[in-house]
């Protein structure tokens, strides 16, 4: 296949009606696109067969974990340049575009185009998905074991590897930011103690850390502000290195960790709940149900703070769909919901939401933190895990700095509080004292 990139070029433009905002390097050498931009790199016949079965995102997730395409050049301006044709999120684009692209497949030079393609590519097959793909999932969203199956696919991923990525912190969400050069172990270090200063934690109350991660919450609690804690999660992984943590720490008789489901908790009241990453995984369908059960979990005069990833509203809600590379490799069943909805649940389930503070950019810093690290200790990644898993790390992390940054997606902080008759909050006239 003579000028292999010349060919991709010229038949990705035309489906596209505009020219290709990255250049393209083929299995033969053959380089064609713009001068000086990055280069999206086909190793082999098979990156394109992906593509030509299964056109848009998924095709190109595919072949980028199976190692088919790779980018040569900085990774962030490349996903930057594509976002618009492929990793768009949070916006009604993706629907517009499919039928941009059949309109386009329907033109006589494009077809031939496509038909030269298909008959120069090899095998008439389409390949078998990278093993790191998850398994087609059948029956009701968000049940319990369908969710347990679900956190098992992200988290279960090895300890060890966790730590590379994250840090000795072991916080696996947004950390909070006094400046972009600070560290981040300072940083996720601030967002724990913004939190506890947020729900007025007091030595010997109740904490409930919903989907507690590695223990990091309700440790800092516990040994910053005295509480008694419960932390619970649906992976085994996660309980048993939280447990050892905690061991370590002295605070065995004051920090339970549990492997259990939020909707499975019976040993209520507790003075406080922190919900920090973990409602993105609850899922529109049974969204009410966790407003509820966690009213339920807390005295009156309580406070949750729900920390949550949150998309941009759309003019027509029913066109969301689930980002299929994350749905696919990342989070399964996971879905994003606007912050606006997020707030009038909670308050449909009874509590008064009190404080909403976004911090977007913060989640960004957080990300190329966590994207530095992998390809920091890249080799050593890749003895705990397998290099697709690697690639799905370093693409995941890098495209959501991304949306971070350009405001495709937020992640805001609400605190909520129980509030008892006759409607004494509890919150100081200028609650905001936490923040200085």
């Amino acid at each position: 296949m003579a000028d292999a990139a010349g060919r991709l070029t010229k038949l990705a433009e035309e489906v596209l009606g505009a020219p290709l905002p990255v250049r393209i390097r083929a299995w033969d050498r053959s380089e064609s696109g713009p001068p000086g931009a990055p280069t999206l790199v086909f190793r082999n016949r098979r990156a394109l067969r992906r593509l030509l079965f299964k056109p848009g995102e998924l095709g190109l997730a595919r072949a980028w974990v199976a190692g088919d395409i790779d980018v040569d050049g900085d990774l962030y301006d490349a996903l930057d340049l594509l976002a618009g044709l492929v990793w768009e999120r949070g916006s009604d684009a993706p629907k517009p575009q499919r039928a941009a692209v059949l309109r386009a497949l329907a033109r006589p030079e494009v077809r031939h185009a496509a038909r030269e393609l298909l008959t120069l590519v090899g095998a008439p097959v389409p390949p078998a998905p990278p093993a790191e793909e998850s398994r087609r999932r059948r029956g009701p969203l968000h049940t319990l074991l369908r969710d347990k199956e679900a956190i098992s696919h992200h988290y279960d991923v090895g300890n060890d590897f966790y730590e590379l990525v994250l840090g000795p912190s072991m916080v696996y969400s947004c950390a909070y930011w006094e400046a972009p050069d600070a560290t981040l172990e300072d940083a996720q270090r601030d967002k724990l103690d913004l939190i506890c200063r947020k729900l007025a934690l007091q030595e010997d109350q109740r904490l409930l850390d919903v989907g507690c991660g590695w223990g990091s919450m309700v440790l800092h609690a516990a040994r910053e502000y005295g509480v008694r804690a419960v932390g619970i999660t649906l992976s085994e992984e996660q309980a048993t290195y939280a447990r050892k943590r905690i061991a370590e720490a002295g605070l065995a008789d004051r920090v339970e960790i549990r492997v259990q489901d939020y909707r499975e908790i019976k040993d209520e009241p507790f003075d406080a709940i922190s919900s920090v990453g973990m409602a993105e995984h609850v899922g529109r369908a049974r969204y009410a149900e966790y407003a509820d059960a966690l009213y339920a979990l807390l005295r009156p005069g309580g406070r949750l703070l729900n920390h949550q990833i949150a998309r941009r509203p759309l003019a027509d809600e029913e066109t969301y769909h689930v980002d299929e590379f994350i749905d696919r490799y990342v989070f399964p069943d996971g879905e994003l919901a606007p912050v606006g909805r997020t707030v009038a649940q909670l308050e449909e389930a009874g509590f008064e939401v009190r404080d909403v503070e976004a911090i977007r950019e913060h989640y960004a810093l957080t990300l190329r933190q966590w994207v530095t690290n992998l390809e920091r200790h890249w080799d050593a990644a890749l003895r705990l895990t397998s290099l697709g898993r690697a690639r799905v790390w370093r693409l995941y992390m890098a495209a959501s700095a991304l949306s971070f940054e350009r405001n495709r997606i937020g992640v805001n902080q609400v605190l909520a509080v129980r509030t008892p008759e006759p409607g004494a909050s509890g919150l100081p006239l200028r609650a905001r004292t936490w923040t200085g």
